[in-house]
């Protein structure tokens, strides 16, 4: 199904600035925020994984039941999940937009990947005190 990702800070994930490698901090940047209608038309259940793909990338989060949002919208935390699936592009700006992305979700029993393995996957290695 086809969705507009919007993404931004929320208060918890503040509460764990401090580690952003840290499991507080994986957990909260690594939720897919959607209506619970549209949960039920993909047949996911609240806990479940999802595929979230765009133009820029694929990434695998853990879908969250959110009646705030309005049916077709999803929203996921700033994070390094989050900036898988956002275009680098910057129109000049420096900053890439992190609104109004279109993007699919499919189910899925793929295993989400932690910030680390997310780095690592893009070429970064891992430090040594991790």
């Amino acid at each position: 199904m086809k969705f507009i990702l919007n993404t931004g800070r929320t208060i918890r994930q503040g509460k764990y600035i401090e580690s952003k490698l840290g499991k507080g901090y994986a957990e909260e940047t690594s939720r897919c925020q959607i209506h619970p209608l549209d949960l039920l038309e993909l047949g996911v259940e609240e806990g479940e994984n999802v595929l979230v793909k765009s133009e820029a990338g694929e990434v695998v989060l853990v879908a969250v039941a959110d009646e705030g949002l309005p049916k077709g919208m999803v929203f996921v935390s700033y994070g390094i999940h989050c900036n898988s699936i956002i275009s680098a592009s910057t129109h000049g700006t420096g900053m890439p937009d992190y609104k109004i992305h279109e993007v699919e979700i499919v189910p899925t029993s793929e295993d989400r990947k932690t910030p680390v393995e997310l780095l690592e996957q893009l070429g970064g290695l891992r430090y040594a005190g991790n």
